[in-house]
């Protein structure tokens, strides 16, 4: 039978992927950088700063006027593709791949970092998607395919974060990832995993890692996007480059290797390439010999296309001017959490026409010498150097930590007092290291520390593994595959479903967001009127075409009296009578400091925990996370008690800890088991006597407001719930008791 090949004039063949996967070997390891071209000459054109062409790829719009050619830039392009089916991911990779991409990140808003062991199965969580060997598998496989096809080597990407990321450093090597993101501050400071078991994990992931040639991206522009004020956190993010750069050659991971995720710290309105561009010549001054990873600003990010466009481009100019090795792409989605097709491929669009639209500019152009540039630049650098300074006089990092001096919203030496703080003996894994033994063998090709081989004979330079026959690294085929667990989530029931669209030779065609078959459509719309009426009439313009679940993505105000521009799942042929129209009722949500004043003033602690025997976590943790806007920024004291809690344990330690409010996770539905869980935690809670001085909310994808009261709640949260829905929530109801 021969092999499967990719065919230009045909859709990618998800079917022919699936073959055989407990028999797929990754071709290669390691990361691949593009090979540069300098003086390539396509058409009548002499690019300065350009990488090998493509052999196969999709032109920017204009490339018509000019022959139809399509010179890439020098650095390499990354785009994030993640939606939780990755049968339709590879396609999206495809298709990105033609447009420029050689950086795929499977990386979305939480996944793998918040699991505490290695994921079998495709389990899909609220807002994050945990990433699976067969995901890992099926996806490297088919960009195997896709590299033949463009012509160039593409980067697969995901992260080693969260209690199992050693195990998951260990899956990538073996699987072929090429990247990864690593950096123990990250799991510190927004994950609250303990911080002696975060770096020591950190020592073994990154010689994992760098065994398996594996770029490294850290973990620094996460302060960046939490503090309240980010363009005040620059020294900061300097010295949290320098930590995780200085470990990562400590753990014997190539300077080549090690990548700064560098973000330009401040967006329009404000004059951001006055103040970003100091910053970015003072990291590369500083951090010489290391990589710079450039990614566009999310802090600020909102949901119109245009925006998000604009300060990608300023955001690459930045780069253009000083260095970028990885030129990462943001889209809209980031603002508004609807990952389309189109979006992945405006991005990288963007960043090939910016840069190449820059081709050749410091060629004309330099930065000065003298004037507000290097002064701004010098100063952010004695700021970081001081900030590292006062960091050792505390007695090192994580006494530094427990002070609560990272993200701290303060221009160092300022202070503001809202920085993170954890405590060395706490967190989650707290207590869970164990020193070993001098003599403790560790028979395996890639470990950090001493593997103790020597005394049973095996010369220093011979692999360790030898001593028990090979490791999965030397030997793939001691990999234990495991398929899909989960009878319904699983690809093959998925792919059942949009057979009739997948078929060769189907006539059948849907429109489609990011799934194929799921038949979103977009509109843009623009009413004369003020911005929630304009909403309203969008929706219901949507419901009179028949649309299901019709959703406002995106509002912008062109003027508060004289109209608003929608973007809309639908189409609208017709005209609609504002005095007809129900405006719906937003959500009532406290301003943030309002909320930080309230807890500030009376401090509030609660329980949480995914309820019954429901092994979900990621929902709860974003609500609860500081880094996705949990409600711990607001200074809440969350007692997290993991999945599959009893009831009644939550009811006992809401009691035994004095908590305020008990926060309840019921994802799993079946039978109404969810509901069922929700009555009895109220029911236990009223038996012992508590339940009128405890605030209990609860909250899934399958719970709606209304049969969470009535089951007992005081409130329950849908879909798209965020921290600042529950906080406000904990907050006003807590008055009423």
């Amino acid at each position: 039978m021969a092999e499967y090949r990719l065919d230009p004039d045909s859709a990618i063949d998800v079917r022919e992927i699936l073959k055989d996967l407990e028999r797929y070997r990754p071709r290669r390891r390691g990361w691949i950088w593009r090979k540069p071209a300098p003086g390539l000459k396509m058409g009548d054109f002499v690019y300065h700063d350009a990488s090998e062409p493509l052999k196969r790829s999709v032109p920017l719009p204009p490339a018509h006027h000019f022959g139809g050619i399509d010179p890439q830039p020098a650095p390499v392009i990354t785009t994030e593709i993640a939606s939780g089916r990755f049968e339709d991911d590879i396609r999206r990779m495809r298709m990105a791949a033609h447009h420029g991409a050689d950086h795929i990140m499977v990386i979305r808003t939480a996944g793998q970092s918040h699991f505490d062991s290695l994921i079998e199965g495709t389990p899909q969580g609220v807002g994050g998607v945990p990433i699976t060997r067969k995901q890992v598998r099926a996806q490297r496989k088919a960009l195997d395919l896709i590299e033949d096809e463009v012509g160039r080597p593409i980067n697969y990407h995901s992260y080693v974060s969260g209690v199992a990321g050693p195990e998951i450093a260990v899956m990538f090597a073996e699987e072929g990832v090429n990247g990864a993101h690593q950096d123990p501050q990250y799991n510190v400071l927004y994950r609250n995993i303990n911080m002696l078991r975060s770096f020591v994990d950190a020592c073994e992931s990154k010689t994992v890692m760098a065994w398996g040639g594996m770029a490294q991206i850290d973990g620094a522009h996460n302060a960046n996007a939490t503090s309240r004020d980010a363009w005040k956190v620059m020294p900061e993010l300097m010295v949290q480059h320098a930590i995780n750069c200085q470990f990562s050659v400590g753990c014997g991971m190539r300077p080549d290797l090690i990548c700064l995720s560098t973000v330009p710290p401040t967006a329009t309105p404000a004059p951001c390439v006055y103040m970003d561009l100091p910053y970015a010549v003072a990291l590369r001054e500083l951090f010489a010999g290391f990589r710079m990873r450039a990614q566009m600003n999310t802090k600020y990010i909102q949901s119109s296309t245009r925006e998000a466009t604009v300060t990608h481009v300023l955001n690459m100019l930045i780069s253009k001017l000083t260095s970028a090795d990885i030129q990462s792409t943001i889209t809209p989605d980031e603002g508004r959490n609807v990952p389309w097709h189109i979006y992945n491929i405006e991005a990288c669009d963007t960043a090939k026409q910016t840069l190449i639209g820059l081709d050749g500019l410091m060629r004309m152009v330099q930065l000065r010498e003298d004037g507000p540039l290097r002064k701004q630049a010098r100063e952010l650098k004695e700021r970081a150097v001081l900030y590292m300074e006062e960091m050792l006089s505390q007695g090192g990092y994580f006494k530094a930590v427990e002070s609560g001096q990272f993200v701290d919203s303060g221009f160092y030496p300022e202070r503001n007092g809202d920085g993170i703080a954890r405590q060395a003996d706490g967190g989650i894994g707290a207590g869970t290291l164990t020193r070993r033994e001098a003599d403790y063998l560790a028979p395996v090709t890639a470990h950090y520390g001493y593997n103790n081989t020597a005394q049973y004979g095996l010369k220093e330079g011979r692999d360790p593994s030898e001593l028990i026959g090979g490791c999965t690294f030397q030997n793939p085929d001691l990999i234990s595959y495991i398929d899909e667990l989960d009878e319904e989530d699983n690809v093959h029931r998925r792919m059942e479903q949009t057979e009739h669209l997948r078929r060769p030779g189907s006539s059948l065609v849907k429109p489609e967001m990011e799934w194929l078959g799921d038949g979103t459509v977009m509109l843009t719309l623009f009413f004369p009127v003020e911005a929630k009426l304009a909403q309203a009439a969008a929706l219901e313009a949507a419901r009179r075409m028949n649309l299901e679940e019709p959703e406002v993505i995106s509002v912008e105000i062109m003027h508060p009296a004289e109209g608003t521009r929608i973007e809309l799942k639908g189409k609208l042929p017709f005209a609609l009578k504002a005095d007809e129209l129900v405006i719906p009722r937003e959500p009532e949500v406290l301003d943030e400091e309002q909320i930080r004043q309230a807890i500030q003033e009376r401090p509030m602690s609660v329980v949480a925990g995914t309820v019954g025997e429901d092994e979900h976590s990621v929902g709860l943790r974003e609500i609860i996370d500081i880094k996705h806007g949990g409600i711990e920024k607001y200074g809440i004291k969350v007692h997290y008690l993991g999945t599959s809690v009893p009831p009644e344990k939550l009811v006992n330690a809401a009691i035994e800890l004095g908590a305020d409010a008990i926060l309840a996770s019921a994802i799993i539905s079946h039978d109404n088991i969810h509901y069922k869980n929700i009555a009895l935690v109220d029911r236990l809670a009223r038996e012992m006597g508590v339940r009128d001085r405890l605030v209990f909310l609860a909250g899934g994808t399958q719970v709606s407001s209304e049969m969470a009261r009535e089951a007992g709640a005081d409130e329950g949260f849908g879909r798209g719930t965020k921290g600042v829905h529950v906080a406000t929530a904990l907050v006003k109801m807590r008055k009423k008791l």
